[in-house]
């Protein structure tokens, strides 16, 4: 199957009441660990390249004929995605012309005004190649990629004014953020989620980042309120990080040729590949292609 719009997905999503799984990748074994998890689970899926791990995977080129070459050799029949996930302006446009069939452009670090007239021009140069488009309203607690949030909750009324631009799905300030939860954290400020969903029309997908850590009872809630869309990229990191460890740590990559990373990656890749599919159950989508 060839690569999809993100659009048709997340507003099926929407209207089904579950979410679409978007899952970071960083190289080859990431990509294929998460078509194999989609695919098992018979469920969409969103591939995601931030612009930094665009750049260690040799560039946006790179990433796009690898999810594209993979689909083809691997026989992938459920719906991919292929998103930009925090790009600037200038990175937005660049993966709109190499073929990225979905972007995100964060603008949430600049001024308001300047938000909305970049997201305006982003949007009309994607939707002229059938290019879904996502734009943030609210920096997202945490780091991605050096775009730094306190995790501010978004303001309804500049959320609303982003939505009418044509924005396919929205990303929003919530109380969310990238990386680990801290002890102290308070949890999802459903309050504000749901007053975002009324004042965008009550059917606009909305975008739920940092979903590694957050409760599944607080994930579903979201999902009942809205949110069509979790990014899931730390638990990844995390899981992969442990099973090679565990590999490392009983000796397996010394005995006989154990040190071959395509036996010493495989752990790790497995790991992600079990994530994505219990992910995907979390999130409604199993069955859903």
């Amino acid at each position: 199957m060839a690569l999809v719009s993100a659009t048709e997905m997340l507003n099926k999503a929407r209207e089904g009441k579950y979410a679409v799984g978007a899952f970071n990748t960083n190289n080859l074994e990431w990509t294929k660990a998460i078509l194999v998890g989609a695919q098992a689970a018979n469920s969409p899926v969103m591939i995601q390249t931030s612009m930094g791990a665009a750049k260690y995977m040799g560039g946006y080129k790179v990433c796009y004929d690898l999810v594209k070459d993979l689909i083809d050799s691997m026989g992938i029949t459920v719906p991919v995605a292929l998103h930009l996930d925090h790009g600037d302006y200038e990175a937005a446009l660049e993966c709109i012309e190499i073929g990225y069939t979905s972007v995100m452009f964060d603008g949430s670090h600049l001024p308001f005004e300047e938000n909305m007239e970049k997201a305006k021009d982003v949007i009309a140069k994607a939707h002229a190649k059938g290019v879904s488009v996502e734009c943030e309203v609210g920096s997202i607690g945490g780091e991605e990629d050096g775009i730094i949030g306190s995790g501010e909750l978004a303001d309804p009324k500049e959320c609303k004014l982003i939505a009418d631009l044509g924005v396919d799905f929205l990303a929003a300030g919530i109380g969310n953020i990238h990386g680990s939860y801290p002890a102290n954290w308070t949890g999802l400020s459903f309050e504000t989620l749901s007053a975002i969903a009324d004042i965008t029309g009550g059917h606009l997908p909305l975008v739920l980042h940092g979903g590694s850590g957050i409760p599944v009872e607080q994930v579903k809630k979201a999902i009942s309120l809205g949110v069509s869309k979790i990014n899931v990229n730390t638990e990844c990191q995390e899981v992969f990080a442990a099973a090679t460890r565990k590999y490392i740590e009983e000796g397996k990559d010394q005995q006989g040729k154990g040190f071959d990373p395509r036996k010493l990656l495989e752990p790790g890749t497995t790991a992600v590949t079990e994530l994505v599919k219990q992910r995907i159950e979390w999130f409604g989508s199993t069955g859903k292609a």
